[in-house]
């Protein structure tokens, strides 16, 4: 595969990345098929094992807090594309908070994909989530 090509692939994925960071941001689930593959998989320790992008897409909506808002902050992006298939993985901080208010609650996840090249452009196959701490401000600390 030529550099150019695997560059411009790497920066689509990174780009990928970010547009699912900003679907969930934005809460923005009839875009959801932009992000995802049709039988994307996602693993996450409060949706357990969803498979399909109706299930996945059921499962945030379900999951919504009214007057809650998240922000996604995805740093350390690592791709490794073969062909028409890729990994990539990162780190994410998420806050969760409502209008005008710090955040109640702070996590920080690692995050693992699997992306394929689709006719449509890259899409996620798979998202692996996996947190690595968190910080509930509502909780008094002793």
């Amino acid at each position: 595969m030529p550099t150019d090509t695997r560059i411009a692939d790497r920066i689509e994925i990174g780009d990928l990345v970010a547009r699912f960071a900003l679907l969930l941001d934005e809460k923005r689930w009839e875009d959801a098929s932009t992000v995802f593959a049709e039988d994307v998989t996602v693993h996450s320790p409060r949706g357990g094992e969803l498979r399909g992008i109706d299930k996945v897409v059921d499962f945030m909506r379900r999951s919504e807090v009214e007057g809650e808002h998240t922000q996604h902050t995805t740093t350390d992006l690592l791709v490794d594309v073969g062909g028409d298939q890729a990994t990539a993985s990162a780190n994410s901080t998420v806050y969760f908070y409502r209008d005008g208010q710090a955040p109640h609650f702070t996590g920080g996840l690692r995050q693992h994909f699997t992306v394929a090249r689709t006719p449509g452009g890259w899409r996620l196959r798979e998202v692996r989530i996996t947190p690595a701490w968190s910080r509930d401000s509502t909780r008094s600390e002793t």
